[in-house]
């Protein structure tokens, strides 16, 4: 997505630009990170120069109801609006500069979640640990499907299929980056829970025993056996990026957290490493999915 768009752009006749109403930008249904970082630096320099944002509409040509939508992240700028909110708030050059980070909130993704998925995209590895469910990148489109019904609060048939499409989505990165490792330890309860009659149950594990299959790709499975181990804090997710540091991301009811401070990452990383050597190893793990198949 472009940095900037021209949806809201104001255009005038002979009499010059015209202010544009609230309704003539598209509501951003799911806001940006940047689009509120944008919106939170237009605010600072306009309070900065003892303007309201009636002052600075009157000034950029826009109504203080469109200057108020950017602030809070609410609406994408049009390159109009960057021009003329740059030359009234001082010329720093902070918005253009900005400006050039901006992008759409990622659809049928939780507001919490779509920094890590950005991350996820351009990690040179990456470490997952699941104990709820099975992992979103491993997920069949039935299970996800299954998963997205029975979350509270209910959604619309058109919010399902948004979300459903995303899910679906993020799994391209792992066929089209063939050369990153990734890894995956997840209970072996989590592929017992029913979610749907035998055939759905068998579509899961023939996704998963396909998605595991290629040399980068690495599955484990806890065994039920198991005695307590190393991650029983929760689901855990590790990635290194291309500079060589290693991040984090930990989720919960309603909120998720990106982990960069390095002690902890550290801790997280040998926690993981640990129940590596807690789990099966990958050939036991695919015999034990392949067995649990044939129980259906």
């Amino acid at each position: 997505m472009d940095v900037v768009g021209v949806e809201g752009e104001a255009a005038g006749g002979a009499g010059g630009a015209r202010a544009v109403s609230a309704g003539e930008w598209e509501r951003e249904p799911h806001p940006s990170d940047s689009l509120r970082t944008f919106g939170a630096v237009v605010q600072a320099l306009r309070e900065h120069a003892g303007l309201s944002r009636v002052d600075l509409g009157a000034r950029v040509q826009y109504s203080k109801h469109t200057v108020e939508s950017v602030e809070l992240g609410r609406r994408m700028p049009d390159e109009a609006f960057v021009e003329r909110a740059e030359e009234a708030l001082g010329n720093t050059g902070a918005l253009r500069k900005a400006a050039r980070h901006l992008t759409r909130g990622e659809a049928g993704l939780a507001a919490w979640f779509r920094r890590w998925a950005r991350l996820e995209r351009e990690a040179v590895s990456l470490c997952t640990y699941e104990c709820r469910l099975v992992p979103g990148l491993l997920q069949s489109e039935v299970y996800a499907r299954a998963v997205f019904e029975g979350t509270i609060p209910l959604r619309t048939d058109e919010e399902l299929e948004v979300q459903l499409a995303a899910r679906m989505e993020r799994q391209v990165m792992m066929r089209e980056r063939p050369t990153v490792p990734f890894s995956f330890i997840v209970e072996e309860h989590v592929f017992r829970r029913q979610f749907g009659d035998a055939e759905a149950m068998r579509g899961l594990v023939d996704h998963v025993l396909e998605l595991t299959a290629p040399r980068n790709v690495t599955l484990q499975v806890v065994p039920v056996e198991a005695r307590l181990h190393a991650c029983l804090d929760g689901p855990l997710q590790v990635l290194e990026t291309s500079e060589g540091r290693r991040l984090g991301y930990s989720e919960g009811q309603q909120n998720g957290r990106l982990i960069s401070d390095p002690k902890e990452m550290i801790l997280l990383c040998q926690r993981y490493d640990t129940l590596r050597s807690q789990a099966l190893n990958p050939t036991e793990s695919r015999d034990l999915l392949e067995r649990l198949r044939g129980e259906l």
